[in-house]
């Protein structure tokens, strides 16, 4: 099997595909290593969410889109970009993960959990939706929480806890109170997030307001245990009754990985990678940036919709540079 390549892409998500596409196209030789299924972000993704973007949107090499409705669900945005890489034929190898990447002269030496790699140049594209953002109370550990939602029948019956008030604490209140759970949304700010899906945010507030889901704003959680939740309010520490909690408190991108990598980060809070929007090219030459992790702290600020021109850039820089060898 070759092992020296023009380019590796770290990530086979929605853009580390079409990095691979442009590489295709344009005759580079590449890799894409993706640590699980096709587009593992999306596969993790609850079994029925909605997009906030509409199928054009999310379409990448102008290929079609086609869903059952203006915002296609999970399952046809796997089918989509599944049916892209096989039809395709890309290279990619899928349930390996990357654990070294280290630049030797003018090659980038990649070790895997499987093998190693030699490439002039590296993509990552991993995204950001491996590492929870932690609430960091006593309890957080227990089994019964979780930083990740995925079907609504598990808590039907049960008493449940959902911490945050962004679109997939929304989502997950929502459909687990249909299936016939006794919902609680824990709210750190004065009302449910302005970022919620439009149509779904007046949904939840006609919920919350005739009793339906029990809501506690400028609140937080102090501690869990296996039957209760404690949470400070306004009015005072509340303990509630509780049989399982949903932490849904946003996720972000893995930056020790990148720091390994010799990527720079702002020193803010923000986080954000140092690279060139003109390439795409971080501060380490050779080693480029796609996708949400370019966002760093600020998830909100890069998707599918807005960083698929990032393959066209990066493929573009790179074979400009293979040009001046």
């Amino acid at each position: 099997m070759q092992d020296n390549f023009d380019i590796v892409i770290v990530g086979g998500g929605p853009i580390g595909i079409a990095c691979g596409l442009e590489a295709k196209k344009n005759g580079l030789s590449y890799v894409i290593i993706e640590k699980g299924p096709i587009v593992n972000s999306l596969f993790n993704y609850p079994i029925n969410m909605q997009f906030f973007s509409s199928s054009e949107k999310l379409e990448i090499d102008d290929i079609p889109f086609i869903s059952k409705e203006a915002k296609p669900k999970r399952n046809e945005a796997l089918e989509y970009y599944r049916r892209i890489v096989t039809s395709n034929n890309l290279n990619i190898n899928l349930f390996e993960k990357v654990g070294t990447v280290t630049k030797k002269n003018d090659f980038f030496e990649i070790e895997t959990d499987k093998a190693n790699y030699l490439a002039k140049n590296v993509i990552v594209a991993t995204g950001f939706y491996d590492l929870p953002n932690k609430i960091n109370v006593q309890g957080e550990e227990l089994p019964k929480v979780s930083h990740y939602y995925k079907d609504p029948h598990f808590y039907a019956s049960q008493k449940l806890a959902i911490v945050g008030a962004s679109n997939s604490a929304i989502d997950a209140a929502l459909e687990c109170w249909r299936k016939g759970a006794e919902v609680t949304l824990i709210i750190r700010g004065p009302e449910v997030g302005k970022r919620v899906k439009y149509w779904v945010r007046p949904d939840i507030i006609n919920r919350i307001e005739e009793g339906s889901i029990k809501a506690y704003y400028n609140a937080n959680v102090t501690s869990i245990s296996p039957t209760t939740l404690t949470i400070n309010t306004p009015k005072g520490a509340i303990v509630l009754e509780n049989d399982f909690v949903l932490a849904l408190t946003g996720y972000r991108p893995n930056f020790k990985f990148l720091q390994d990598l010799g990527i720079e980060l702002s020193q803010d809070n923000k986080k954000l990678p140092s690279y060139n929007p003109e390439t795409m090219e971080s501060n380490v030459k050779g080693l480029f940036l796609a996708g949400v992790i370019c966002g760093g702290m600020e998830t909100h600020k890069w998707f599918i919709e807005n960083s698929r021109i990032h393959a066209p850039i990066i493929i573009n820089s790179i074979k400009e540079k293979l040009k001046q060898v």
